[in-house]
C-alpha cells in the first residue's frame, strides 16, 4: 500500500509495437517499465469509445434493444449504443443519433449518468453512458443488416433492474447505465451535465485515422 507521501511510480511505456489495425479497434504491446526496475509487456486493444442511452418515458419505461452479439454467440438485451467513431463530435451528438437510428427516438433533456471502462486491464475502451428524458418518436434510419435485426422494446425501470440483477442483463454499461437510472429517478442523486468533462473519452485509435 503507498503511504500518502510517497512518489508513485512512473509506468512509462519504453516500446510499442502494432499487432493488428482494424476498422474499429486495435491491438499494440506495450513494454512498460516497472516498480522493481525490470520491464513487461502489456497487451492494449485501442477502441473508439462508445456511447449509450437510458431512454425514459412518461411511464418510466426504458428503451431496451434484444441485438445479436457474436462474441457471446447469443443476443443480448442491451441500451440502444454506438461508437464514438466521427472525431471531433461531442459525446452526447453522437448519442442523440444513435438513439434515432436504433430504435426512432429523439429526447429534449439529456444528462451523463456513467462513464464505463469496458475492461482497464487490456483495453482503453470507455463507453459514456446518458440519460435521455421527454421522448418523442422520430424516422429511424436503419444503417444495416445488424440493426435491421434489432428487437426494440419498453420496460418498466423496475423490471430492467430486476434482469441485471437476475443476470438477464450482462453487457456492463447497460448493467451500470441501468442501475445509475433507477438511482438519479428515484431522487437519491443528480446526474451530471451532458457536456460534462470526459477524462478517460478513447483518444488513440480515432488519432490514427489523421
Amino acid at each position: 500500500m503507498t503511504s500518502s507521501g510517497a512518489a508513485r511510480h512512473d509506468f512509462r511505456t519504453v516500446s510499442s509495437e502494432d499487432v493488428h489495425v482494424g476498422k474499429i479497434l486495435a491491438l499494440r504491446v506495450d513494454e512498460v517499465e516497472m516498480p522493481g526496475g525490470g520491464t513487461a509487456k502489456r497487451e492494449i486493444v485501442e477502441h473508439t469509445g462508445a456511447v449509450a442511452v437510458v431512454a425514459v418515458d412518461e411511464q418510466g419505461r426504458v428503451t431496451l434493444v434484444h441485438q445479436y452479439r457474436h462474441a457471446l454467440g447469443r443476443h443480448l438485451w442491451e441500451l440502444p449504443a454506438g461508437l464514438l467513431d466521427h472525431e471531433g463530435e461531442p459525446p452526447v451528438v453522437g448519442a442523440r443519433r444513435e438513439l434515432a437510428e436504433e430504435v426512432g427516438l429523439a429526447a429534449e433533456h439529456w444528462h451523463v449518468l456513467v462513464d464505463v471502462a469496458a475492461s482497464p486491464g487490456f483495453t482503453d475502451e470507455v463507453v459514456r453512458v446518458f440519460l435521455a428524458r421527454e421522448l418523442s418518436e422520430v424516422d429511424r434510419d436503419v444503417q444495416g443488416e445488424e440493426e435491421a435485426d434489432l428487437e426494440v422494446h419498453r420496460f418498466d425501470i423496475a423490471e430492467a433492474v430486476r434482469m441485471v440483477l437476475s443476470g438477464e442483463i450482462v453487457n456492463a454499461s447497460s448493467v451500470a447505465g441501468l442501475l445509475a437510472a433507477r438511482e438519479v429517478i428515484e431522487g437519491r442523486v443528480e446526474p451530471r451535465p451532458a457536456d460534462a468533462p470526459f477524462r478517460d473519452k478513447p483518444t488513440r485509435f480515432i488519432a490514427r485515422k489523421k
